[in-house]
């Protein structure tokens, strides 16, 4: 297994060694590597609005499971937002890709057509989720939507990967034989498209904040019926209300962010 990653780290080596501060709330990133616009078993898309730099590892591991997926018989990935290239906060979205070491990939499991780079700026993934948020759109659902999301949680150094609640649910409902990978499948908002893999830190990052391990068990008890359960409360005016929080980061990404670090 280091002996494939190595390999496939060998086209994206970093300029410089690569050096993670902080952690994925608020923090950056050295020395980052930018993931090709297209190889064997994945295209990017939303060129024109998307970035693709990560940690050298964070990189081949995307590149790793697009291969075990094209072997799983699964078509083309598509790859979506990793982080910029310095890390921080990307203007009007993503709280969490700041320091290479989270990735989109979406839960499209159908046959692709050759597009450029040009046409697949405009691509849109259907919702795997049903119109009232309980469950998922049967007609759109297959095994191959579970196999990815198995390839993906199982990737060495996977730390968790977020997907809607409803398509959490339909994976303890349907996964049989060995379910211990779905401890790393954890619900969150959003996220009925695609995907959201997070990595841990890797080794001799000593600046990264790793954070807590997922908690044991599968995840397909009580906290996964508090995200429908919430569905029927009323909304709250208070956190309507509530003005963002403003990104602290810490000091030693001022220099990195300026492509000094």
């Amino acid at each position: 297994m280091r002996l494939l990653l190595a390999l496939l780290m060998l086209p994206v080596l970093a300029a410089a060694e690569p050096r993670i501060v902080s952690g994925p709330g608020g923090g950056c990133i050295a020395g980052a590597v930018e993931l090709p616009s297209e190889g064997p078993g994945y295209e990017t898309i939303r060129a024109s609005h998307s970035t693709y730099w990560g940690h050298p590892e964070t990189i081949a591991s995307l590149q790793l499971l697009a291969l075990r997926a094209q072997q799983a018989g699964l078509p083309v990935l598509y790859m979506n937002d990793i982080s910029r290239r310095f890390g921080g906060p990307t203007a009007g979205v993503h709280l969490s890709h700041m320091v290479g070491l989270d990735a989109d990939v979406w839960l499209d499991t159908q046959p692709k057509p050759r597009l450029s780079v040009l046409q697949r700026d405009g691509i849109e993934v259907a919702s795997l989720v049903s119109a009232d948020q309980r469950g998922i759109e049967l007609s759109r659902w297959n095994a191959g939507h579970a196999t990815l999301i198995r390839l993906a949680a199982t990737l060495p150094g996977t730390d968790r990967v977020l997907v809607n609640a409803a398509i959490k649910r339909q994976l303890c409902l349907t996964v049989t034989g060995d379910r211990s990978w779905l401890r790393q499948v954890r619900p969150w908002y959003g996220h009925a498209a695609h995907m959201h893999i997070h990595f841990r830190c890797p080794a001799g990052e000593n600046e990264c904040a790793d954070q807590a391990p997922p908690p044991p068990g599968d995840g397909c008890d009580a906290s996964l019926q508090w995200w429908f359960d919430r569905l029927d409360a009323p909304p709250s005016p208070a956190f309507a209300a509530r003005p963002p929080t403003p990104v602290r980061l810490p000091a030693a990404c001022g220099p990195i962010l300026q492509g000094r670090g």
